[in-house]
C-alpha cells in the first residue's frame, strides 16, 4: 500500500511541459480567435489610463515648475477631459472582458467536457477497472472549471503585463535611460525566482488535484455502500479512513500555501527593491539635475504601475497553475488508449441466423496479462441455448464478454454468421446482442425510461408490451405512479427481482437475435427466481442464448452445457449426458468436493 501511494505521488509530480500543454490546448482556444482578439484589444484599452496618467501628472508638474503662468485652467480641463474619456473607454472595455471573455471560457470548458465524455464513452473495461470514478468526476468538473478561468485570463493578463512593461520602458527611456535600465534590471531577476517557484507550485497543485480525486472516490465508495457500513457497524472505520485521506489533503494544501507564501514574499521583496532604486537613483538624479521633479513623479507612478501589474500576475499565478493542472489532467483522459474500436472499413453486422463460432480463441487481460482462455473452439447453432458452468475464475464471464467486444481476443477469431466481429461496427454488433446481468443497473429516472433505455424512441405501447412479456407489468401497475414511478439512484426503490424484470423488459424491447445471461438469477430469492426464470425462458425462446449459471437447476433443460475448467472446455453435453460421465459436472450437481472420491 505504501509503495502504491509513493507511486501515485511520483506520478503526480511529473507532467508535460507548459509549452506542450499550451500547444495541445490551443485548438480549443483557436475556435474563438475573434473573441480572443477582441478581448486583447479591450485589454489594451484598459492599459491606456494606467499609462497616460503619469504623463498627465508629469505635464502638470513640469509646467508648474518651469512656467506657472502656462498652467492654465484650460490646460487642466483639457487634460481632465482626456482622462475622463479614457476612463469611459476603460469601463466599456472592462465590461466586454468580464462578459464575453468569461462566456468564451464557458464555451471552451463545454467543448473540452464534451470531448472528455465522448472519449470516456469509448474507453474499455480495463480503464474503468483501474481508475476511480471520483477521480474522473473531478477531472471533468472541477478541473475544467479552472480551465475556464485560465482560458480567459491567461492571454489577457500576460498581454496586459507585457504591454505595460514595454510601453513603460519606452516612455521612461525618453526621460532617463540609466535610471530606467537600473529599474528594469530587477525584472529578469524577479522572473527567474518566480519561474522556479512556479514549478514547485504546479507540482503542489497537481498533488492537490490527485488527492481531492482520491478523497471524492473514497466518499463516493463509503456513501454508496452505506447500507453495508451500517450493517457491519463500520462507521468508525470509515471515519478513520476519511480522516486519513482528509489529513493527507490538508498536508498537501499546507505545502501549496507554503510555496504561495514564498512566491508572494519574493515579489514583495522585489517591489521594495524597485522602489528603493527609484528613491535612491531618482533622488540623486534630481539632485544633479539629470531629471526634473515631474519626471521623478512619472517614474514613481510607472514603477507603481509595474508593481501593480506584477502583483496581478502573482495573484494570477495560482489560477494559472490550477488551469495548467486542469489542462494536464484533461489530456490524461484523452490520452487513455481506446483498446476496442471500429477497424478501418468496418461494415454493419448482418445477422441472418445467429450462429456464434469461436475459432481457436485465446485471451489474456491487457493490464495484468492474466491468461484466462486458451485455444477455445466452440460453435453455437442458431437458436441454440448453451449454458456455461464451472468453478469461479474459469473464464465463463470473460468468454461472454468477448462476444460483444468488451475486450478483444488476443488470439483466434469470433464469428457471427461467418462475419469476424472485429470487422463489423461496434454499434451494429452490440445492437444485435442483449445482455442481462446479475448486478442490474437502473438509471435515475422513471420505470418507462429505464425499459426504453436501448430504444429511446419506443412508444408507450411498445414499452408496456415489453414489460408484459417480462412479467413485470403487474408490479409496475401496482406502483404509485405506474410506469412513471421514479426508481431512485441505481433503482434503490425497487427490489432485486423487480429490477431484474425491468432489465429483462429492456432486452425484450431491444429484441436482439443473440442473448447473453450472466448469472441473471443467482442473487434472487426463491420466489423472485421462479418469476424471473419464467421471464428469461420466454426471452430466450427462438434466440441464440448463452447463459452463465451457478444454480444448475436453472439450466438442466438447456440444449447444451459447457463445463469450463483451467484448461478450457473440459466437458460438453446435455444435463443427462454429463451426469452419466460422472466428471466435473457430476460433482458440481451433487456438490461433491473436487478432492473427494465419487
Amino acid at each position: 500500500m505504501k509503495e502504491k501511494k509513493q507511486s501515485a505521488a511520483g506520478s503526480a509530480q511529473k507532467g508535460a511541459s507548459g509549452a506542450a500543454l499550451i500547444r495541445r490546448f490551443w485548438p480549443y482556444q483557436r475556435k474563438y480567435l475573434k473573441t480572443v482578439a477582441m478581448d486583447l484589444f479591450c485589454a489594451a484599452l484598459t492599459c491606456l489610463c494606467d499609462l497616460v496618467l503619469p504623463l498627465i501628472l508629469r505635464t502638470i508638474t513640469n509646467t508648474a515648475m518651469n512656467d506657472l503662468a502656462a498652467l492654465t485652467v484650460s490646460l487642466v480641463c483639457r487634460l481632465a477631459f482626456v482622462y475622463l474619456l479614457l476612463r469611459l473607454i476603460d469601463a466599456a472595455a472592462q465590461y466586454f472582458m468580464a462578459d464575453m471573455g468569461h462566456v468564451m471560457g464557458v464555451y471552451i470548458e463545454t467543448d473540452m467536457r464534451r470531448d472528455a465524455f465522448d472519449h470516456l464513452q469509448k474507453l474499455g473495461y480495463t480503464y474503468y477497472s483501474n481508475t476511480k470514478i471520483g477521480q474522473i468526476m473531478g477531472r471533468i468538473t472541477n478541473d475544467l472549471f479552472e480551465v475556464t478561468e485560465f482560458s480567459h485570463h491567461c492571454p489577457e493578463e500576460f498581454f496586459i503585463a507585457g504591454l505595460k512593461i514595454v510601453v513603460s520602458f519606452i516612455i521612461l527611456c525618453t526621460c532617463n535611460i540609466p535610471l530606467t535600465v537600473l529599474i528594469f534590471l530587477c525584472v529578469p531577476l524577479m522572473a527567474v525566482v518566480s519561474t522556479a517557484l512556479n514549478h514547485k507550485l504546479r507540482a503542489a497543485f497537481r498533488r492537490q488535484r490527485v488527492q481531492i480525486g482520491e478523497l471524492n472516490a473514497q466518499i463516493e465508495d463509503s456513501l454508496l455502500g452505506e447500507r453495508v457500513v451500517k450493517a457491519f457497524g463500520a462507521e468508525e472505520m470509515e471515519a478513520e479512513k476519511f480522516a486519513q485521506g482528509n489529513g493527507t489533503f490538508q498536508r498537501i494544501k499546507k505545502q501549496t500555501y507554503h510555496f504561495m507564501a514564498l512566491f508572494q514574499a519574493s515579489t514583495r521583496l522585489f517591489d521594495g527593491l524597485m522602489y528603493l532604486v527609484v528613491i535612491l537613483g531618482g533622488g540623486l538624479f534630481v539632485v544633479y539635475g539629470a531629471i526634473t521633479p515631474g519626471d521623478l513623479i512619472a517614474y514613481v507612478l510607472y514603477v507603481s504601475t509595474l508593481i501593480a501589474t506584477i502583483r496581478r500576475i502573482v495573484e494570477f499565478a495560482e489560477q494559472f497553475q490550477r488551469g495548467m493542472t486542469g489542462i494536464e489532467r484533461f489530456f490524461e483522459i484523452l490520452d487513455a488508449p481506446i483498446e476496442v474500436r471500429d477497424a478501418p472499413g468496418a461494415v454493419p453486422l448482418q445477422v441472418r441466423r445467429g450462429a456464434v463460432d469461436f475459432h481457436d480463441v485465446s485471451f489474456e487481460y491487457p493490464d495484468d496479462h492474466n491468461a484466462v482462455l486458451h485455444h477455445v473452439a466452440l460453435s453455437i447453432r442458431p437458436g441454440e441455448r448453451v449454458a456455461l458452468v464451472g468453478p469461479s475464475g474459469g473464464g465463463k464471464t470473460t468468454l461472454c464478454n468477448l462476444i460483444p467486444r468488451f475486450y478483444d481476443v488476443t488470439g483466434g477469431e469470433i464469428d457471427i454468421d461467418g462475419q469476424d466481429i472485429r470487422a463489423v461496427t461496434l454499434k451494429s454488433l452490440r445492437s444485435a446482442i442483449g445482455i442481462v446481468q446479475q448486478d442490474v443497473y437502473l438509471f435515475s429516472g422513471s420505470v418507462a425510461e429505464n425499459i426504453a433505455y436501448g430504444r429511446p424512441d419506443a412508444t408507450r405501447a411498445a414499452i408496456e408490451q415489453a414489460a408484459a412479456l417480462a412479467g413485470a407489468d403487474t408490479f409496475i401497475c401496482a406502483l404509485k405512479d405506474g410506469y412513471d414511478t421514479y426508481v431512485g439512484e441505481r433503482g434503490v426503490k425497487l427490489s432485486g427481482g423487480q429490477k431484474q424484470r425491468i432489465a429483462i423488459a429492456r432486452v425484450f424491447l431491444k429484441n436482439p437475435p443473440i442473448l447473453i445471461l450472466d448469472e441473471a438469477t443467482s442473487a434472487l430469492d426463491n420466489e423472485s427466481e421462479i418469476l424471473v426464470g419464467q421471464s428469461l425462458e420466454q426471452l430466450a425462446h427462438g434466440r441464440t442464448t448463452l447463459t452463465i449459471a451457478h444454480r444448475l437447476t436453472t439450466i438442466k433443460n438447456y440444449d447444451r452445457i459447457l463445463v469450463l475448467g483451467a484448461d478450457g472446455i473440459a466437458e460438453t453435453g446435455t444435463h443427462e449426458a454429463l451426469l452419466a460421465q460422472k466428471g466435473i459436472y457430476y460433482r458440481l450437481w451433487n456438490q461433491i468436493p473436487a478432492d473427494a472420491p465419487c
